[in-house]
């Protein structure tokens, strides 16, 4: 039996959410720039596609769980 071999080249880049804005708000656990928690920012790497792109989905009805004080204009 063979196994199936990858095509040459760099790794398929892994999509995300993150801006470089990494302040996670106390009172919603999210963070200030992409709105997700801690883990899933911590295991975001280990998540399959397709759970990545749920998390992706839900991401701008987060930015309701946070003070727009602390989000500044928007």
């Amino acid at each position: 039996m063979s196994v199936p071999v990858s095509p040459p080249g760099p790794p398929k880049a892994i999509a995300t959410p993150c801006v470089m804005v990494c302040a996670v708000d106390g009172e919603s656990g999210l963070c200030l720039g992409c709105f997700r928690s801690l883990k899933e920012i911590a295991g975001w790497r280990a998540l399959r596609d397709d759970e990545r792109a749920r998390i992706m989905a839900e991401l701008p009805s987060r930015r309701s769980r946070i003070d727009p004080a602390k989000l500044g204009p928007a």
